[in-house]
């Protein structure tokens, strides 16, 4: 969702303008309003004994895919990593988010890779770009939502052609994209099932919280995809509440019930959570030990 709301925009993509209704403005108020039903629990914070990664912060200028947008980015190497092997990768779209003690996902890999109940991964935390057109109907002047919202191969080639490239220069990584995984919240989470469906020789694991599949930029589209088209080697991992957003671009519930669907339809390696949440990580946190134990079940082995 847009990280500002301004009372009245026009859509940016020369569409028939809109205002921004006071219903929808007071949906995305009150996004957050459920956050106390969830918490943090003990996978997801720090335990004695348990090796600690480190986190290291970046800054990148894109040249090639999005030229001109500028954004910082983070690595999390995991202490296990000595450069003998290489590591599992796991991409976080607004990786800034991902770090945050609310969700402390580098306290979860150090715990579940101290456990071996995930291999050694390192994590690649990437912000959106700072130059862009903003949000249809919010607007702001990001690169989030053209980056996230569109569909279409091109984040997911700023990613393998620039981003990785960039990584594995100090950093082995595994090419099996079954290895491989990529995660995002709201339009971050259906960017991140873009990535993997149009390269699914590069990632095939997806964790997806509180995902836009609605009518921003074409993510709407997805189930009816998925359906009509031959069943991708993916697994997915959906994540939404009851009080998730509903505005003019749809509402996630409903969206995310109905991708649910069509994966179920096309027997996808899957799994839905269902909550009370609203439009927020909190719910995605919580479960983010199980959703790791679940989506890299398979992926222990010689690592």
């Amino acid at each position: 969702m847009p990280e500002q709301t301004p009372a009245h925009t026009t859509n940016t993509d020369k569409e028939i303008p809109f205002s921004l209704s006071k219903k929808d403005q007071a949906a995305a108020d009150n996004r957050l309003s459920w956050d106390d039903l969830y918490s943090l629990g003990p996978d997801s914070t720090l335990q004695e004994g348990v090796p600690q990664g480190k986190v290291i912060e970046y800054h990148w200028k894109s040249t090639q895919v999005y030229p001109g947008t500028e954004r910082d980015y983070w690595l999390y190497i995991p202490r296990q990593y000595d450069g003998t092997q290489p590591a599992c990768l796991m991409v976080f779209q607004d990786g800034q988010a991902y770090l945050d003690p609310a969700t402390n996902i580098p306290v979860v890999f150090d715990n579940l890779i101290h456990k071996q109940e995930m291999p050694v991964t390192i994590g690649l935390f990437v912000n959106p770009g700072d130059k862009g057109p903003g949000i249809p109907i919010w607007g702001g002047g990001g690169n989030r939502s053209f980056e996230y919202d569109s569909l279409g191969d091109r984040y997911a080639r700023f990613l393998i052609d620039e981003l990785i490239p960039e990584v594995e220069k100090h950093y082995k990584i595994v090419s099996d994209p079954a290895d491989r995984a990529v995660c995002g919240f709201s339009s971050g989470g259906v960017c991140a099932f873009t990535v993997a469906w149009e390269r699914p020789d590069a990632f095939r694991k997806v964790v997806s919280h509180c995902g836009s599949f609605t009518n921003i930029r074409g993510g709407h589209n997805y189930p009816s995809l998925v359906r009509k088209t031959e069943t991708k080697p993916l697994r997915v991992f959906l994540q939404t509440g009851a009080n998730d957003l509903d505005i003019v671009f749809g509402s996630w519930a409903i969206a995310n019930r109905d991708m649910a669907a069509a994966l179920a339809y096309r027997e996808y390696d899957y799994q839905f959570v269902f909550g009370e949440g609203g439009h927020s990580l909190k719910h995605g946190g919580e479960i983010f030990p199980e959703t790791m134990r679940w989506l890299w079940r398979d992926s222990l082995k010689d690592k």
